[in-house]
Parts: C-alpha cells; structure tokens; sequence
C-alpha cells in the first residue's frame, strides 16, 4: 500500500529532479550562448585586425604608402614638407634606414640651395634626421637586447651603446639646432636634451660636451635616496619586445599566487596570460587561457563580476582612431580552469562600439553586483558617448549612461570611482583629454550630477590617468590627475630654469579631499610641479612604510619625446620626492600600463611596466622592477564580499598601528589602483616598524557595518570574509623572482 509519505517523498523527488535538470538545461543554454558569442567575437576580431594592416591610423601602410608614391613622382622637385612626411611615415613604420635617406639628402639640397625653404623648414629638416639617428642607436643597441640596465637613466653599464653610429651622427645634428634656434624656444630646448642623452649614450657624458650646452647635474639626480630596484624582467621571460599595452596583475586561478595578463595594441596583437608557476617563474599559458584571436587590447580592468569567485576581464579598443576606431570591447569571463570565454555578445554590451581605453568597475547602486562604466572618446569626427553598464545580476548589463547622466562626450583618458563625500554611494572621476574633466557626484537612484564646475575641478584641461586615493592617510578620498600637455622641450626647460617661449602647458593636481565633498589642490606644495607627459600610472607602498608612492609611465607617440618615466615617494603624507633616478625607474622608452604587485610573495610591491610607443617602428622590453626590502612589516588583507561584491571593491580598510610611541593610521580603498594599469585587488599595508596592527578595521560597501578586529599579526596574507568573525591566514610560498 503505497502511504502518504511515500507520495510526498517521490513528489518531493520529482520536483528535486526537475530542478536539477531545469538547472542544467539552463547551464548549457548559458555555455552555448556564450560559446556562440566567443565564436562571433572573434569573427568580428579578425576582420577588424585584417583591415587595421591598411587603415590603421599608428600600424597601416596605405596613408605611408600614398606619400612614398608622391614622393617618387615629385622626386627632386618635391618640398621640404612632402620629404619630411614622408621620411616620418617610414620611421613609423620602422623602415629608419630610409627615413634617414631621405632626411638626408634633403639637409643637403637645403645647405646647397637647391630645395627651398628658411630656418624653420631647415631645423625641422635636421631635427628629425637627428631623431632618426637616434631612433637607429636605440633600434641597435637598447632594443636589439634586453638588459637590466637597458635604456634606464642615468646611463651605465650595459646602457652605454656599444654600435656608436646613430647617436654619433645625431649629435652634430641637434648641436645645429641648438645653434641657430632661441635658448627659450621649444625646439632649441628638444634639441638640448637629446643632445645630452646622444653623449650620454656614449659615454661622453658630460666631458664630452660644452659646459653651455650641458643639462645641469640634478637633473640626472633624484631628491631622495631610494635603494635601486633592478629590472629582473628578463629573468621571467615577461620582458615582451612589442609597443603600447594594458596589464593586470592578479590571481586568475585561485591558486594564492600573482599571475599577469598583457594586452598589445597593434593590428594582430593578441592577449598574453602568464601564469605563476610558484617557484618564481612563470609559464606562457595564452592558447590554453583560450585567449587565441582575442587582440588588440590597449586597456583592461578586472573585477568578480559575477560574483562566482574568480576574476574577469573587460578589455578596452579603438583608442586614438578616432572613426576607425570603432572596435568592440571585450567582456571575459573566467571560467575558473585556467582559462576565458569572450561573453561581450551575450552579455549585452559588445553590439556598441566606440574608441575606448578607459573604464572602472564599482557598485553604483549598491545591489551586491558591479557595474561598469567605459569611457568613450567623442571628437567632432565621431559622437561616441560614454557607458555605464548596469548589471543586472544575471549575467547581463544594462547601459543606463544617458539617464544617469554620465555620457560625457569627452576624449575620455581617465576614469576612477570613489566615494569621495563618505555618503556611501560611488561617486565617478572622468579624465577628458582637450575638454573638461567631469566629477559626477552619485545622488542614488542611478543619477549623477556633474560638480566640477561648482567645485572648479574641471583642470587640467588635457589630462590623461587619474584616480582616487587617500595619500595623506586621514580616511577621506583624495583624487589624482595627471596633465598631459609637454613634452621634452618643457622637461629641459624645468631643469635649465627657462620658461618655454608661446608655450603655455599645466601641471598634474592633486585634490585633497576634505571628506564633506570638498577639494583642494595641492600639487605644488606636494612637490608636483613637474612637466611630467604620463600615459601610464599606477600606485602602491614601495617601502611599506604605509604611504602611498606613485610611478608615471611617460611619453607621447612622437619619438622625440625620450624622457625619464618617473617615481614619487610619499614622504609621510607631506610632501612626493622624484626618486626615479636613485631608485632605478628613469626608464626612457614610453611607458604605459603598471602595476605594483608582489610577484614573490617576500611582502614588499614590485613594479611591473609595459613600455614601447604607439607606432610599429617604436617598440620596447617591459620591466619588472624587484624590490629590494626595506625590513618594514606588512599586511596584505585579501576581501571576500558576501552581501557586498564579491572582489570588495569599494571597500575601506582601516588599520591603526603605534611606531615609536606614537599612534597612528592607514588607509587602503580596495580598487585597481591608477586608469592605466591595473594592481592586485589584494591590498598590501604597509606598517613600518610596528610590530602589529592594533585596531583592523574592514567598511563594506553595501551595508555600511564595519568589521573590527584586534592586535593583527602583521607579515603575512590574510582573507577576511564579510560578516565572519574569523581572520584566514592564506598559504602562498615566497619565490625568487627568476626561480
């Protein structure tokens, strides 16, 4: 007799099983979509890198091509400006040998009369052979082999060039300049610097050169003496020759250890995965991470956006295209075995397509999951809106940009998310290159109202990375913004103490935030007064010292532009010191994404970069900067959300140490760190001398409610989940970076 238990046992079952299989079937529907919509991206993909060969504003031959062709057809009758067009397309392109040709013969038709033209058209026509020379000694000496000394300022060692041609010849070629332009003229000033690195590449430095025509000696010094950090790169086999590209550093395993991902701008470039074998190498896993077709990344944030318990990626295209540039980003989601899918398709925001190098995740209405925002680059050649991706939780996003009030329609460079008024709602940071920049202030509900006007933040008109930060440690967000309007000519006139003539640029600000929505900038009272061109950025602790350094990846497209790329200390919250020279960091070739990150696990931030410029003819080695120890203590605090996100960004933590008697606080929001360039989301804290952190203190983002613990011990990683009462101290093996 079958009994009532019995029944409500099997209907219990059925529905169990029906669940199970409801489940599954969605499951696969969900792998099947996704699969379609790698499939599909990649098609997309491939097509785009096939007409970038062409078009390509920095990597296609048509428009070089169009002007070799007038240049053959004009031949002796061309001008000087067809000539010198054409000699830069073949620099660009790599092909220096025939730039100099052509640059050549022209400086001497010019000195014999033959082609016409006064002293303006004459100085461009020797600059730029000079460039060339220099482009060929760098082509044969700093980026024909990877070296820890390699290209890193002041020059040594392995530095000094050892095929002496190129900067031999580019030497009397900048002296010309230097001769016959003004002291305080732009060009004069350009010619002046690379003539000073042309010997110091040599060797000849400063002997060899007239005392007038000499850079002053600080200007190869740093303000303070950090220890030097060697560039272990090629130790790794991360040292990649290429141009530009993104970087993350970050565990996308789940195996404790630190893995790197790099993006390459170029027409095929395609994303390369380095995973951490634990030993302190690393492995090449790009094809098995299913990373195969997926190219030309110039930027990439990553964040949990599906809360699953493993990290994703967003990756950023089409930057300085313009029209051409309207490539599709990509969303990849971890599949959490080691390798991605490209789900941009599926999850809804891979149809729209605009130049784009910017963006930043955060929970702008506080409902557990994080959204997106994707800085869009709008010209009056393409109207390209900005993105703010609402997730929906499900896999999908949603673009709420207009109604929230946050499309910008800027050249958008920069953008960083951050409470900055503690109303615990994610305020946003947009960085416009050529406009002003914008301060949207979250009023809830998914509406922004932009306060840069009010709060007269909108400079530096050109600017480039940003972010937010608190780097005087007194628990209220201040935020950074770089200028991004000089170049060499203005670095040598810093140092020689002359004012560049018709030439008006602006320094990077730092806004000290008062924590009531307030902001002051105190650049040039904190020592960042400097002309600095930074594309990439990023921040981190270098001495564990609980203040917050920075390091500016420096540079533009044009080649000239060879200047130190550059690391602040935080000099207790009171003043940045330039010790990129002591320190090992005044790397000349251009730099881009970084990330502070501890590739050994030994409790002090490395420094990796990725370097080379925008054009095919100007690629670079990245580095990897080792820390040497400073003996401080540390903490790094890995966060888990359960009713917040997942990655716990936007999360605030707190901790209060005693250091020779005295009391005193640390402040770290979980975050990427800087706009270009992507840090773990694990914080290391920096503690000096104290022996323990007295009070930790973790603020969640979605609840508000704070989680406090007591007498820390410190040197070592710790995840701490939300809501547990418990500390879990996380096993991962110190390495020596190279094995």
């Amino acid at each position: 007799m079958i009994t009532t238990r019995w029944i409500q046992f099997t209907r219990s079952l059925a529905l169990a099983l029906l669940f199970v299989s409801t489940a599954v079937a969605q499951d696969a529907r969900d792998t099947a979509a996704e699969t379609k919509s790698h499939s599909d991206m990649l098609a997309r993909l491939g097509k785009i890198a096939n007409e970038a060969k062409t078009i390509h504003k920095y990597h296609g031959d048509k428009a070089a091509k169009q002007l070799w062709a007038q240049l053959e057809q004009e031949g002796d009758n061309a001008g000087w400006k067809l000539r010198l067009d054409a000699a830069l397309a073949h620099m660009r392109l790599a092909n220096t040998i025939a730039s100099i040709d052509i640059l050549k013969k022209a400086s001497d038709e010019m000195r014999a009369g033959r082609l016409k033209g006064g002293l303006d058209e004459a100085s461009s026509i020797v600059f730029y052979l000079g460039m060339a020379y220099m482009r060929q000694a760098e082509t044969e000496n700093c980026c024909a082999r990877s070296t820890a000394e390699s290209c890193i300022l002041p020059l040594r060692g392995e530095a000094i060039h050892t095929k002496t041609e190129g900067a031999t010849k580019a030497i009397p070629c900048f002296e010309l300049v230097v001769a016959n332009r003004p002291a305080d003229d732009y060009w004069h000033l350009s010619a002046r610097w690379l003539l000073n690195i042309a010997h110091m590449t040599l060797g000849t430095w400063p002997d060899g050169l007239k005392e007038e025509r000499r850079m002053p000696i600080d200007a190869l010094q740093s303000q303070f003496k950090l220890p030097h950090f060697e560039n272990v790169a090629a130790k790794t086999g991360m040292d990649m020759f290429a141009m530009l590209g993104g970087v993350i550093v970050d565990d996308f395993d789940g195996d404790n250890d630190l893995d790197v991902l790099l993006s390459l701008w170029s027409a095929d470039g395609v994303m390369r995965y380095y995973r951490n074998d634990g030993n302190g190498t690393f492995s090449e896993r790009s094809k098995e991470a299913n990373l195969t077709g997926i190219t030309s990344g110039i930027n990439m944030f990553q964040a949990d956006y599906d809360n699953d318990g493993d990290l994703d990626v967003v990756i950023l295209r089409g930057a300085w295209l313009y029209n051409n540039g309207r490539h599709p980003n990509s969303l990849l989601k971890n599949r959490g075995d080691g390798s991605f899918v490209d789900v941009s398709l599926a999850a809804g925001f891979g149809e729209t397509a605009f130049p784009s190098s910017q963006a930043d995740w955060a929970d702008i209405d506080n409902d557990g999951d994080l959204d997106l925002f994707v800085g869009n680059e709008s010209t009056p050649k393409i109207h390209s809106p900005c993105h703010l991706f609402r997730n929906e939780g499900d896999g999908t996003f949603v673009d709420i940009a207009a109604e929230a009030g946050v499309e910008n329609l800027g050249y958008t460079k920069g953008a960083s998310f951050g409470d900055y008024d503690g109303d615990g709602l994610a305020d946003l940071f947009v960085s416009n290159l050529a406009s002003e920049n914008r301060l949207y202030h979250n009023l809830g509900g998914n509406k922004f109202e932009n306060v840069a006007p009010k709060l007269k933040m909108e400079e530096p008109i050109a600017s480039f990375p940003t972010w937010f930060w608190d780097y005087d440690n007194d628990g209220k967000l201040d935020l950074f913004v770089a200028a991004y309007s000089t170049g060499v000519g203005h670095v040598a006139g810093h140092h020689l103490g002359i004012k560049v003539a018709d030439s008006n640029y602006d320094y990077m600000k730092l806004w000290r935030g008062d924590g009531k929505g307030g902001f002051t900038n105190v650049a040039k009272e904190m020592g960042l007064d400097y002309p600095a061109l930074p594309m990439g950025a990023n921040f981190g602790d270098l001495d564990n010292d609980g203040w917050l350094d920075f390091y500016l990846g420096t540079g533009d497209p044009y080649y000239y532009n060879l200047m130190p790329n550059l690391m602040y200390k935080n000099m207790g919250g009171s003043q940045f010191a330039d010790v990129s020279m002591s320190g090992g960091f005044a790397h000349l070739q251009k730099g881009h994404g970084v990330s502070f990150a501890d590739f050994d696990f030994d409790g002090d931030l490395d420094v990796y970069s990725v370097m080379g410029g925008a054009y095919v003819g100007d690629p670079a080695y990245n580095t990897l900067f080792e820390n040497p120890g400073f003996g401080n203590h540390w903490l790094c605090v890995q966060l888990v959300g359960t009713d917040s996100n997942r990655s716990g960004i936007g999360a605030r933590i707190h901790a209060v140490i005693t250091e020779n008697g005295k009391t005193r606080s640390v402040y770290r929001h979980v975050n990427s760190g800087g706009s270009f360039g992507a840090n773990p989301l694990r914080q290391t804290i920096g503690m000096g001398t104290a022996g323990k952190i007295d009070l930790l203190e973790i603020h969640w983002p979605r609840t508000g409610k704070t989680q406090t613990f007591q007498d820390v011990t410190p040197d070592r990683m710790v995840r701490i989940t939300e809501g547990s009462d418990e500390i879990e101290t996380v096993t991962a093996k110190k390495t020596t970076i190279g094995g």
